[in-house]
């Protein structure tokens, strides 16, 4: 007996060919609305839905697949005596292919101005409503929700006539995952409806935060083992990640990626891209221990590993520009488990192919280049806590020049403003405490973690005496405000002739007045950057 196939797309790419596969195949068509038009103007035998059913569509097409002739021919099964009799009894046809993609919802409220009538309107019912059913009766339908998944179809039916239960289970699991992902979709907008608000408004006003949260991800892969290797792990990505993002990484070479790797490997790649000039970021242990900018990315590289070479021993290095042969032979003389930049060239390659077990990632920085910074963030953090999240908006802020406030007598050149801000960048992706030492686009000690801001001070300039830098004429960022002035004399002892904070403490004019007692210059951020 022939195969019936129901086909109703929204997205209609590729469908007439695939539609024209198994009319060739002998397949029986069935189809909706503007579906079977399109179908019938090629010229393939058609039958509408409406004729199949002998009930018209109503309601502006909100009503046209709910019929039993549609859910009983896809959810009867096969193998159970009583279902095959009722088909017969009420003259039902088993449907064996269902071919189903939704309603755009997703893209219609991504449109700005998207209206509330809009949104409902895209909200799919007959289509999740026919796939559900389809994706129960895996054993006996095949439904299809994806345009990848025809040619995989059309492979299988020519060469046995039919779909191989693995497939058909495959495409079950894929079509549940789609209707959660849609479902998820809709109870995002409209629980973020602030509904008195949007009274009298075009579009609806949504709240940050939806009352509901439906996270959706995709497992990457599994991993070997978590943190520890008594855990277990796998890596997830956003069902739609932010473009230049580490998932959209491609690994060139290396062994396969651990979860403690994908952590640093983060923190890396964040820090790497948000800098303006050719710029190399060392990690270990979720802190940079090495940052600077240069004239390429060999110097970049070379000026951050001065910073603290035994850290970066094992370390995690991101670049923001093409490794080029230079940079490669530096990097390669160190021991290192993961390097990602956006581009090698094919020297570079050749000069690792012997470190068979250097992880080498290359992604894509975010569209518009490497300043386009914002565009390449999540817009939203989560940390679990518990049987609980906390959910906040990204630490995405950029400090410009024109955002500082000097709070001093003392003035910052115009070489010291650089360093400061070029700081404070890095102590945005250390953690809290933070104090960090730099100058002439070089990271000179980093000071993380520690429950006193002092003891931070304290390492990073045991940091920069163990590898030999000075810090005399440096700049400091601390990421939160001095809550006495202690902590501004021990980083002034240390050598540090300027010194960048938030400020907001109720002994903001003592650190000010030791600043002006000492001869330093200070500037205020007004921005606090707290990494837990």
């Amino acid at each position: 007996m022939a195969l019936t196939a129901l086909i109703s797309v929204s997205d209609k790419t590729g469908i007439l060919e695939f539609a024209q596969s198994l009319h060739g195949l002998g397949v029986k068509l069935l189809s909706t609305g503007g579906t079977a038009k399109l179908l019938a103007d090629a010229g393939l035998p058609v039958t509408e839905v409406a004729d199949h059913t002998g009930f018209p569509e109503m309601l502006d097409g909100r009503v046209k697949t709910l019929h039993p002739k549609i859910h009983g021919g896809l959810l009867a099964r096969r193998d159970v005596p009583a279902h095959v009799a009722a088909l017969k009894e009420h003259g039902i046809d088993t449907i064996d292919l269902l071919v189903v993609n939704l309603y755009p919802f997703e893209a219609t409220v991504a449109k700005a101005g998207c209206t509330l009538e809009d949104a409902i309107e895209n909200i799919d019912i007959g289509g999740p409503a026919m796939v559900r059913s389809a994706a129960k009766n895996w054993k006996d339908v095949g439904v299809l929700t994806d345009a990848a998944q025809y040619p995989v179809a059309l492979a299988e039916l020519k060469a046995s006539g039919k779909l191989s239960d693995k497939t058909k289970f495959a495409f079950s699991v894929a079509a549940f995952n789609r209707i959660a992902d849609y479902d998820g979709a809709i109870s995002d907008f409209l629980s973020a409806v602030d509904f008195d608000a949007s009274q009298g408004q075009p579009a609806p006003v949504r709240t940050l935060f939806p009352g509901q949260s439906n996270g959706r991800f995709v497992k990457l892969q599994d991993l070997r083992y978590g943190e520890n290797p008594h855990q277990q792990a796998a890596f997830y990505r956003d069902l739609y990640p932010a473009p230049g993002s580490l998932v959209t990484a491609r690994q060139l070479q290396g062994k396969e990626l651990s979860y403690n790797n994908i952590a640093d490997a983060d923190a890396a790649w964040e820090c790497v891209k948000s800098f303006d000039l050719p710029a190399c970021v060392i990690v270990k242990h979720a802190n940079p221990c090495g940052v600077a900018v240069g004239a390429d990315a060999h110097e970049a590289y070379s000026k951050a590993f001065k910073t603290d070479p035994t850290s970066a021993f094992g370390g995690i290095i991101a670049f923001n520009r093409t490794v080029d042969l230079a940079a490669a032979q530096a990097v390669s003389k160190q021991f290192v488990e993961v390097l990602m930049a956006p581009g090698y060239t094919s020297e570079a390659l050749e000069v690792f192919k012997s470190k068979v077990n250097v992880r080498i990632l290359e992604i894509a920085l975010p569209p518009g280049g490497d300043t386009d910074w914002k565009n390449g963030r999540n817009a939203m953090d989560v940390k679990r806590v518990g049987s609980g999240l906390l959910i906040q908006t990204a630490d995405n802020h950029q400090l410009a020049l024109a955002d500082l406030k000097v709070v001093t007598r003392k003035q910052p050149t115009p070489q010291q403003l650089d360093d400061l801000l070029f700081a404070w960048k890095v102590a945005q992706y250390v953690k809290s405490n933070a104090i960090v030492f730099c100058a002439g686009g070089m990271t000179l000690g980093v000071g993380a973690g520690q429950m006193s801001r002092l003891d931070s001070a304290r390492i990073a300039s045991i940091k920069a005496e163990h590898a030999g830098l000075s810090l005399a004429g440096s700049a400091v960022a601390s990421d939160a405000f001095f809550p006495f002035r202690d902590g501004l004399d021990v980083v002034i002892d240390h050598g540090a002739t300027c010194v960048i904070q938030p400020g907001g403490s109720m002994r903001d004019q003592e650190v000010i007045d030791a600043a002006n007692e000492r001869g330093v210059a200070m500037v205020f951020s007004g921005v606090r950057h707290f990494r837990h």
